[in-house]
């Protein structure tokens, strides 16, 4: 049974940093697409950061030079590290993995940033 978990949200003011990792269990990281999304109340879930099978990395452009995601094999984790928070940055975060033709998602984890 695949179970991707999402953890490090919070509370944080604005200007702050979160690094939020996402651990998989049931299934071994490889080259594998790996991605976060969130989803602002009220709003689509958007992609925020992608990690290609390539190694390749993409990002929103509201989030290029603040967010950074990373992938550990060795671990079976990925993460993303966010700075200079903004209050729009708020939503809860989702991590998802590519296998195949099969997507799998996180239930989530909240991120809160307070102006």
């Amino acid at each position: 049974q695949v179970q991707l978990v999402e953890s490090g949200g919070g509370l944080v003011q604005a200007g702050g940093s979160l690094r939020l990792s996402c651990a998989a269990s049931g299934i071994i990281f490889s080259n594998n697409a790996m991605g976060w999304y969130r989803q602002a109340p009220g709003k689509q879930r958007e992609l925020v950061a992608v990690l290609t099978s390539s190694g390749n990395t993409n990002y929103a452009d509201s989030v290029k030079g603040r967010f950074t995601i990373s992938r550990d094999n060795a671990k079976n984790t990925v993460a993303l590290q966010m700075n200079s928070l903004k209050p729009e940055d708020t939503a809860v975060y989702y991590c998802k993995a590519v296998f195949g033709a099969v997507d799998y998602w996180g239930k989530g984890t909240l991120v809160t940033v307070s102006s």
